[in-house]
C-alpha cells in the first residue's frame, strides 16, 4: 500500500512540475504575441507618418506653384494658411504645456 502511495505522490509532484512548465511556456507565448503586436503597431505608425509626409510635401509643392503664378488671391491664401498653421501650433504648444 505504501508503494502505491509513493507512486501517487511522485505522479503528483511531476504533474505539478509539468503544470509550472506549461504556465511558464504560456507566459512566454503571450509575451511573444504582445511583442509582435507592438511591432505591428510601430510599423503601421511608421507607414502612416510616411504617407502623411508625402502628402505634406505634395501640398507644399502645390502651394508653391500656386504662389509662383503671382496670383494675389493665391498669395493671400498661402499667407493665411501659414499664419493659421503657426497660430494652431502655438495654441497646441500652450495646451501641451498646461497638461504636462
Amino acid at each position: 500500500m505504501s508503494d502505491a502511495y509513493e507512486r501517487e505522490r511522485q505522479n503528483n509532484n511531476r504533474l505539478a512540475e509539468l503544470s509550472s512548465k506549461v504556465t511558464a511556456l504560456r507566459g512566454v507565448t503571450i509575451d511573444i504575441y504582445d511583442n509582435a503586436r507592438s511591432q505591428d503597431v510601430i510599423d503601421n505608425t511608421s507607414d502612416t507618418f510616411s504617407s502623411m509626409s508625402a502628402s505634406l510635401k505634395g501640398s507644399a509643392g502645390r502651394l508653391g506653384r500656386m504662389a509662383a503664378t503671382g496670383n494675389k488671391v493665391a498669395i493671400l491664401k498661402l499667407a493665411g494658411i501659414i499664419s493659421a498653421g503657426a497660430i494652431g501650433l502655438w495654441i497646441l504648444w500652450g495646451l501641451l504645456l498646461r497638461i504636462f
